[in-house]
């Protein structure tokens, strides 16, 4: 599913993958653009106008996953979440919580929703946003989100760098 596949998770770089995201080149205007790896295929990275999305870690794939080991798996993708949040916390302060449900419900309708939402959506990252910003040594805002597009896909840790607010989109 993506290019993480088959990493081991591990906070310390999936911290230091968003510090570099901090200063990474933005693109400035034209439109959203998913990568993939050259050979794989598998996503890489999502980049908009004023924003880049790229996975940190995959999980193994579930396919046949049922029951506990299944709840294990969800729960671990949670927990390395978890981790990466209690990172950030500790450098950048409390998160906000930044809900997908609104943006999901109006991409389903066909609704216009900013740029980066529907990035989100196209990449099936619908999981909430643990959210600082703007993060002083850079003025960006950064958010992370773990997110599963079906029962059987990996649990996919995802990080999203804009040089605009990242806030609650309302009903």
């Amino acid at each position: 599913m993506t290019s993480r596949a088959g990493e081991a998770f591990e906070t310390d770089r999936a911290v230091s993958d968003i510090e570099v995201l901090l200063t990474a080149d933005l693109p400035s205007g034209g439109a959203t653009v998913s990568e993939g790896d050259p050979v794989t295929g598998e996503w890489t990275a999502t980049r908009g106008e004023g924003f880049h999305i790229g996975p940190l870690w995959e999980s193994d794939a579930l396919t046949g996953v049922y029951g506990s080991e299944w709840n294990e798996a969800e729960e671990a993708a949670t927990e390395n979440l978890a981790l990466v949040v209690r990172e950030l916390d500790n450098r950048w302060g409390p998160h906000r919580r930044i809900s997908m449900r609104v943006p999901l419900f109006r991409d389903q309708a066909g609704d216009s929703i900013p740029s980066l939402f529907q990035a989100l959506c196209d990449v099936d990252c619908y999981g909430d946003l643990a959210v600082w910003g703007p993060v002083a040594v850079s003025a960006r805002w950064i958010g992370v989100s773990v997110n599963q597009c079906d029962g059987d896909a990996p649990m996919i840790l995802t990080a999203v760098v804009s040089d605009r607010p990242i806030i609650e989109l309302t009903d």
